[in-house]
């Protein structure tokens, strides 16, 4: 893939660490090429600290708009100009827009996942869902899965999280909201853990742990406590199989990686900074199927 550079190229990116494994510059760069825009997609190492000072320096460069990934999400709300409703309850951000230094905060990772379930075959709608997690990817699953039908969601995190409080009351706010019940409880409570995932029919880690280069970690680390009906979801996509889709699968359940909600939210990212929608099958075919 060449990417050919103008004076009016208009620069989009990713900030996270790490960011190097990123599948996202490929994706985004081949979306650009495909509708012959004059744009480029770049990877920056931003941690929580880095983060305001990236800002004020891509403001100040005029980018067009950028993504977070962990562990970034929940940082850059306070460094927004004006969040989206969604952003605002999950109080969390994965796409900036940048119009004319005004910066817009929008999260997509919530109906990236749904979409990523649904491309799967499978759906959400008056389904109970165990989810691992109390950060930016897991508050994003947790509002649109409530929004989406879901009848209730079990949420396990650490009690000594600095998320944990504000799990807490959105856990409240969804539950007051929405037809769907929501609890929050310490991921050390095994035996409430083993309750919750017998009558769940969905389990999401929402959490990086697991992801590379440490990829033989695992919050769930036995395997009896999974089930064949139940469908495994790791929001990681590096490694493509996480040791909790190993141990799934081990059990017999049906599983996902986190791939395809990269690439749904992702796709709604496009269109903001954009105006138009990212060929998914197009770029499925040259950056996901073979990857899966």
């Amino acid at each position: 893939m060449s990417i050919p550079i103008t004076g009016h190229t208009q620069l989009t990116g990713l900030l996270g660490s790490p960011v190097a494994h990123s599948i996202s510059p490929r994706m985004h760069n081949e979306s650009f090429q495909y509708w012959d825009l004059d744009y480029v997609y770049l990877c920056f190492d931003v941690d929580e600290q880095t983060l305001p000072e990236a800002v004020d320096g891509l403001r100040a460069i005029g980018i067009r708009g950028f993504n977070l990934t962990m562990p970034c999400k929940n940082r850059i709300v306070d460094l927004c100009d004006s969040l989206s409703p969604a952003a605002r309850l999950m109080d969390a951000v994965n796409t900036v827009v940048n119009d004319n230094g005004h910066l817009t905060g929008h999260n997509t990772d919530g109906t990236g996942f749904v979409r990523a379930l649904q491309d799967a075959g499978y759906g959400i709608s008056q389904k109970t869902m165990t989810l691992l997690g109390a950060g930016g990817a897991s508050t994003a699953i947790c509002v649109q899965s409530a929004i989406d039908g879901a009848r209730a969601i079990h949420v396990f995190a650490r009690s000594t999280s600095r998320f944990w409080s504000r799990m807490q009351a959105l856990a409240d706010e969804i539950s007051r909201s929405y037809p769907c019940q929501v609890t929050l409880t310490d991921q050390a409570d095994q035996t409430q853990l083993a309750k919750a995932l017998e009558e769940s029919q969905l389990l999401v880690n929402g959490t990086s742990v697991g992801m590379a280069p440490n990829t033989g970690d695992s919050l769930i680390t036995d395997s009896r406590y999974l089930h064949p009906d139940l469908v495994v979801f790791d929001a990681i996509y590096e490694p493509r199989q996480t040791r909790l889709l190993k141990l799934a699968a081990d059990a017999g359940c049906q599983t996902c990686n986190g791939l395809y909600m990269l690439l749904y939210q992702g796709a709604a990212a496009f269109s903001l900074w954009t105006g138009k929608e990212m060929p998914i099958a197009h770029i499925k075919s040259l950056c996901f199927d073979l990857e899966r």
